[in-house]
């Protein structure tokens, strides 16, 4: 099974930023890889692990923000699709367009 946690924490005060790495590095410490920003997930032996998981991260929450936790077997798991799209950035690297006050 995998245990997903989908978590959208503020982080715009001191405080904030803290209860954020706190918390990312609780997720780390407790053998989360991060699939994506902010979305991490873990592999667990069966559901009573999953459920002991879920409730220390239950405990280990910070105040504000949202958490969203999902477990999902290892066959549904292996169905996920990755879509990577092509990178557009176009650097200028001349002086055409070069402004000197």
């Amino acid at each position: 099974m995998r245990t997903i946690v989908f978590f959208d924490l503020p982080n715009v005060y001191s405080k904030d930023k803290r209860n954020y790495n706190k918390f990312r590095k609780f997720l780390i410490n407790e053998g989360f890889i991060m699939m994506q920003e902010s979305v991490y997930s873990k592999l667990t032996l069966n559901s009573v692990q999953s459920n002991y998981l879920e409730d220390r991260i239950r405990k280990n929450a910070p105040n504000k923000g949202i958490i969203q936790m999902l477990t999902v077997t290892e066959k549904q798991y292996a169905n996920i699709e990755y879509v990577i799209g092509n990178s557009t950035t176009k650097i200028i690297n001349n002086e055409d367009k070069l402004i000197i006050l």
